[in-house]
């Protein structure tokens, strides 16, 4: 496998932070003009979360969206740099960034708990497998 594949995953993970912080401006801004708010009076957070209640799942997806997947970002620049990356890294990456999608997807819409926890849980479970792989790669040739 080239070893610059291992990136594209990478490149969809950044695409679906664009994607939400879009839509998070998009929804946002839609509801000031309906509102009459001014962007003065959203100058706290509390004031924001306050006036903006109806449209805060956008907000609160994208600071997810710099949570957990900052370790995904370091697992793949850990892959690409030591030469590691392979089919499996790349499977399982692309396992947790269509998750993250799904996960997304259900927090911007209609939100149900259920659903999101479980598409958030698998997505981790994929990430902790890559760190612990890489972990055991390491340990066995690299030390």
């Amino acid at each position: 496998m080239n070893q610059h594949t291992i990136f594209l995953p990478l490149l969809a993970q950044v695409l679906l932070t664009i994607i939400v912080w879009f839509w998070m401006y998009k929804t946002r801004i839609g509801e000031m003009i309906k509102h009459k708010i001014s962007a003065q009076q959203l100058a706290s957070t509390n004031d924001a979360a306050r006036l903006l209640k109806n449209v805060a799942l956008p907000s609160e997806n994208l600071c997810n969206l710099f949570e957990v997947p900052v370790l995904f970002y370091a697992a793949i620049l850990t892959l690409y740099t030591t030469g590691m990356a392979n089919e499996l890294y790349l499977v399982l990456a692309s396992g947790y960034v269509v998750l993250r999608y799904i996960h997304s997807f259900i927090h911007i819409t209609y939100n149900n708990v259920l659903h999101r926890f479980t598409a958030y849980v698998v997505s981790t479970l994929l990430l902790w497998s890559v760190w612990i792989m890489i972990g055991i790669d390491i340990i066995q040739h690299r030390l």
